[in-house]
């Protein structure tokens, strides 16, 4: 029936026109006797019939008429009586030759309009006469299409069960001392830890950040309190404690590691709030090791840097704290962020989970994430206010460094003798041209009790310094 159709709409777009032609063309043709004779008795009526038919045919299939066809009509419209035998046989050739043109064309038509549908399976060889069903039974006993089933099926229970372990994160508070704590905003996490009665969940730092309550709401809609246990605004994770007797799944935790650009991911979360909780968006893992500049201070200016995993699954408000999984069901991201542009689609970041875990550790222990200090404020050269300037001096050839704006009494920048003004340009051989490079080398390549080289410039004069890095206890690096 659907390719009934198709043929029905397809001639009321003309595109069979030319097929109809050949009939035509065929019906005309003199393939015995008696044709032939009725040709010779009408044969003015036969060729103002064929002179139309191809017209018709030429126009539908071009646009325009072609110049045989125009010499061979302007032949037929000169003579309107009985041709000589010889006159004769050219017309019966002329016919010929467009009935075989338009049988030839018709079938090229007919052919690609078959192969079409099958490619679309519009029809399918189940349509076919009883015989070829019986044929194609054999081939398909023989040749079994590869469809991979129970992959699709193992896919869902793992999907499913991994869904079960993310949580709904809502931040509560007080909005004035009449009221109770108002939601004010919501945000996604993972179960990933239980045991001695408690359960734990990973999620975003700037999921609870600010949060006087957090209220958890699991897969089955139920509502407990959570407690964070550690956050950290660098990493953009924090650890929550919750009742472990309510939790009966735990997410599985997989590898980052060997994560390829492609692969098949699922994010999980509740995009847009609670309304859409544990919705599923599919896509693949368009980048690894991604390095995004981002704002943790909030001036709009890029502080830190941060590896994550890019992918074209939608990430949307309230994804974040979410799971990226693999098709085996294994978290191997934890949702983070997402391009927020009008003009960019598809672009969303999560943090590699073997990056986490080891942060994941040390907030659920100790409740912070323990990095190397130095205990200075600083601005990068170019960002030093005009008013500053005169008291910074370098040479001429010194172009880029970190202008010290502040040393803390005490730190280990002021036990090796750090001063306001002073331009570090490198540490430990690498250069430092603003206050991102200081915090990469910090805590990517530094370690608590470490001793480090610094060379910077006071009053125009190359010096150096040797610090030795202690634990952070400030808001000060």
């Amino acid at each position: 029936m659907e390719f009934d159709d198709k043929n029905n709409n397809q001639e009321q777009n003309g595109e069979f026109k030319e097929d109809s032609t050949d009939q035509i063309d065929k019906e005309s043709s003199p393939t015995d006797p008696v044709q032939s004779q009725n040709l010779e008795d009408d044969e003015s009526n036969h060729q103002e019939h064929i002179t139309e038919t191809d017209n018709t045919s030429e126009y539908t299939h071009s646009g325009e008429e072609t110049s045989e066809n125009h010499s061979f009509n302007q032949t037929e419209n000169e003579h309107h009586v009985p041709n000589p035998p010889q006159k004769q046989k050219t017309k019966k050739r002329h016919i010929g030759i467009s009935a075989l043109i338009g049988g030839l064309t018709g079938g090229i038509i007919a052919t690609l309009t078959v192969l079409l549908l099958f490619s679309n399976q519009i029809i399918s060889f189940d349509d076919a006469a009883p015989a070829s069903q019986s044929e194609s039974a054999q081939q398909s006993d023989s040749q079994p299409v590869s469809i991979n089933v129970s992959d699709e099926d193992d896919l869902s229970t793992d999907v499913e069960e991994t869904s079960k372990a993310v949580v709904g994160v809502s931040r509560l508070q007080k909005e004035n001392i009449w009221e109770p704590n108002q939601e004010t905003g919501t945000g996604s996490g993972i179960i990933y830890k239980k045991e001695d009665g408690k359960a734990y969940v990973v999620t975003n730092h700037h999921v609870v950040d600010g949060a006087e309550e957090l209220e958890i709401t699991l897969n089955n809609d139920e509502t407990i309190p959570g407690k964070v246990l550690g956050s950290d605004e660098l990493a953009d994770l924090a650890i929550l404690e919750i009742d472990g007797s309510k939790i009966d799944t735990v997410a599985k935790l997989g590898s980052s590691e060997d994560l390829n650009v492609g692969e098949t991911v699922i994010a999980i979360g509740n995009p847009l709030g609670l309304e859409f909780s544990n919705s599923l968006t599919k896509g693949i893992v368009s980048g690894v090791n991604r390095s995004v500049s981002v704002d943790t201070t909030g001036d709009r200016q890029p502080d830190w840097t941060t590896e994550v995993i890019q992918t074209d699954a939608a990430i949307n408000p309230g994804n974040s704290g979410g799971a990226l999984i693999n098709t085996e069901g294994e978290v191997i991201g934890i949702n983070s962020m997402k391009i927020a542009e009008q003009a960019v689609e598809g672009i969303g970041f999560a943090i590699p989970i073997d990056s986490a875990k080891p942060l994941m550790e040390q907030l659920e222990e100790d409740g912070e994430i323990a990095r190397p200090y130095v205990g200075i404020s600083a601005a990068a050269l170019q960002e030093v206010p005009p008013a500053y300037q005169e008291n910074i001096a370098l040479p001429k050839d010194v172009k880029e460094g970190l202008v010290i704006a502040n040393v803390e009494t005490g730190s280990p920048a002021d036990k090796a003798g750090l001063q306001q003004f002073d331009v570090i340009t490198k540490i430990n051989g690498e250069d430092v041209t603003s206050f991102l490079d200081l915090r990469k080398f910090l805590y990517d390549k530094a370690n608590i009790g470490e001793k480090i080289k610094i060379n910077f410039y006071r009053n125009g004069e190359k010096e150096t310094a040797n610090l030795e890095l202690t634990k952070r206890i400030t808001d000060e690096y």
